[in-house]
């Protein structure tokens, strides 16, 4: 009984560890790279954007997104953007279809902006085959030309080491 107990609360003491941020702020990772993973499987993902209303009315900036788990698996949209859509107009929400390598849970995501508007991104929530939703909170101006976002990784491979 008591041993069934303490394997309960490690489990969920190791299960809140996992799902508890690193840093609740977005982070430069200039060491970033796209790599070229390859799988078998392709996966469609779902990523919803929502632009502050803190943005510019719309953009011109050029916007990239990658995501990824904790083994590699990394999944690259470039050139989200499209001014003559309306795309990340300010106080909206943009949902796109992505395509890539299946991943396990997502742990980490960047954006790339490339531009002189400053777009400003409140949110991205990417939902995956087989994966709990992922959100990353921004609410923060995008600085220009370097990959820009989170890793919840926890030490694993977080795209750091990819090569391009």
């Amino acid at each position: 009984m008591i041993r069934a107990l303490y394997f309960v609360l490690l489990s969920a003491l190791f299960i809140s560890s996992q799902t508890e941020p690193i840093n609740s702020q977005p982070q430069r990772f200039s060491a970033f790279k796209i790599n070229n993973t390859q799988n078998a499987r392709s996966c469609a993902y779902t990523v919803s954007i929502r632009t502050s209303c803190f943005s510019p009315r719309y953009t011109r900036d050029q916007i990239s997104l990658s995501f990824g788990d904790a083994y590699g698996y990394q999944v690259y949209a470039p050139r989200l953007d499209n001014p003559y859509t309306r795309t990340f107009e300010r106080c909206s929400v943009d949902t796109f279809q992505v395509h890539g390598p299946c991943t396990y849970q997502i742990c980490y995501l960047y954006l790339y902006r490339r531009g002189y508007d400053g777009w400003i991104p409140e949110s991205v929530e990417v939902y995956g085959y087989n994966t709990r939703p992922a959100m990353f909170y921004f609410n923060t101006r995008i600085p220009r030309d370097t990959w820009y976002g989170f890793n919840y990784c926890r030490g694993h491979y977080g795209g750091a080491s990819a090569s391009t």
